[in-house]
């Protein structure tokens, strides 16, 4: 028997319902706020596949401060890594809905050549999330 029945990561931010709606746009996944404090004083934020079970949440954090990605002060921490079919639309879309696309973008193992393979970008917040291309 396994002791966890599913789990998912959650991620510190200063604006939980702005990031949580960012990634919605990203997955498709449902934003669900189960609070029902006002706008400003919500601290917890999830995103919801269709069978109610939370994929991501988001936490409010005072203070918080972007990661200085790739080199800097503070470090990354954590990214999320989405497969796509294809990495040239999927990229904009991205752009569209907020993303920033990383001046510096890490060479592939593969090759030298990184944007065949897989393309780093940072969400409204600053945290470095990469698209990988899976056909």
């Amino acid at each position: 028997m396994k002791p966890v029945d599913h789990f998912y990561s959650a991620i510190d931010c200063a604006d939980p319902i702005n990031l949580a709606k960012f990634y919605s746009s990203i997955t498709g996944l449902k934003v669900d706020i189960t609070t029902e404090n006002t706008y400003s004083n919500i601290v917890w934020v999830e995103l919801k596949d269709n069978k109610g079970i939370p994929k991501l949440a988001f936490q409010k954090v005072a203070n918080y401060k972007a990661p200085t990605w790739p080199e800097g002060p503070i470090p990354q921490q954590l990214h999320l890594d989405f497969a796509v079919k294809d990495l040239d639309e999927t990229e904009a879309e991205l752009l569209e809905i907020g993303a920033v696309k990383t001046e510096f973008q890490p060479g592939s193992p593969k090759s030298n050549d990184y944007s065949t393979e897989f393309r780093v970008y940072l969400d409204p917040e600053g945290h470095p999330f990469c698209i990988i291309h899976r056909p």
